[in-house]
């Protein structure tokens, strides 16, 4: 039995009593059960009941289907924790299948069918991208409470980089020596009063792997892109859709400029999925063309346009750019 099939299922997938949408460690009760029916069939061979009610083939090429996802599971790293990419998973093995059956089977454990995934092309920012690139930021695993929005985020490097290390004031590396010291002794009062001196500077002591980090921060403005905010139309879908691309997983981020609030203005990368991509093929945010004219963003927003989806629904989506405009009037008057 494959480590992936028994850690998802046995310690983070298993459905309980209140598991709602979302289940242990950010994995759906979908993508949990196709986990413990494939777990299942690698000990018995048998494929689960009902599901021959939403398929066409028999039970014999069922079973085939079970051995080759199995395959495809334990071979995956990491494995599948979100619907769409369980979707992905089942698509792409049994693509020389019946389309009623992999529709059938997706339908059986409430997954994405082919018809609402967003197909992603990036894998990487092609040459033309890195023109005006100042820095690169390589970040600790991001937690769900850093989106601020569909387009910032903010993350933690490391002290460790290299550039980090040559940058990290005296007084900060001290305090978090300090700080260390006095955890040791149990004097926590001391030690909270040294880690807000630390944040002050704009750092942190973040948890990772059951060690202790000593960390930068960085606010990270997408670039190229404006989401909707919090209080509009979407806004909401917004940040959960970056908030599912960044969760947990630790970013490549392509730092080009700052703006007036301090933010860096980038492009992130995760595993290989370009950001800015999956909000504007979703129809979750708007082509920037104020500050960036790459074609391919136009592209992406233009698909989403004819396809209506996310805020292109509507007929006249409000304009983010317009909204704090009007706010900021509205608030002067």
């Amino acid at each position: 039995m494959g480590n992936a099939l028994r850690l998802l299922y046995g310690h983070c997938c298993k459905p309980s009593a209140d598991s709602d949408s979302i289940g242990h460690h950010g994995v759906t009760p979908g993508v949990s059960a196709l986990a413990h029916d494939l777990y299942n069939f690698e000990i018995t061979s048998q494929v689960p009941q009902g599901l021959s009610e939403h398929v066409v083939s028999s039970k014999k090429a069922q079973a085939n289907w079970y051995k080759k996802l199995s395959d495809a599971w334990r071979e995956t790293k990491p494995p599948p924790k979100t619907p769409e990419e369980a979707s992905r998973l089942v698509i792409q093995t049994l693509k020389r299948h019946q389309k009623a059956d992999v529709e059938g089977l997706l339908a059986f454990y409430g997954l994405p069918l082919p018809s609402s995934l967003v197909e992603l092309t990036s894998d990487g920012p092609p040459p033309s991208h890195l023109q005006g690139l100042k820095f690169e930021l390589h970040t600790l695993p991001v937690d769900a409470k850093a989106v601020a929005d569909g387009d910032t985020v903010t993350v933690y490097v490391s002290t460790t980089d290299p550039r980090e290390s040559s940058r990290l004031p005296r007084d900060v590396q001290a305090a978090a020596i300090q700080r260390s010291k006095a955890r040791a002794q149990k004097n926590y009062a001391k030690a909270d009063e040294l880690h807000k001196q630390i944040i002050d500077s704009g750092y942190r002591v973040i948890p990772v792997n059951h060690e202790e980090v000593l960390a930068r921060k960085y606010r990270i403005r997408l670039r190229g892109i404006d989401a909707p905010e919090s209080a509009m139309p979407y806004g909401k879908e917004a940040k959960e859709e970056l908030t599912k691309v960044v969760q947990g997983k630790s970013l490549r981020v392509l730092v080009f400029d700052e703006d007036r609030y301090g933010r860096c203005v980038g492009d992130i990368y995760c595993n290989g999925i370009f950001a800015q991509e999956v909000m504007l093929k979703k129809g979750l945010a708007w082509h920037y063309t104020a500050y960036d004219q790459r074609p391919e963003l136009e592209k992406w927003e233009k698909e989403a346009r004819a396809k209506r989806i996310g805020l292109w629904a509507a007929r006249n989506p409000d304009m983010p750019w317009e909204w704090r405009k009007q706010k900021r009037e509205n608030q002067r008057s």
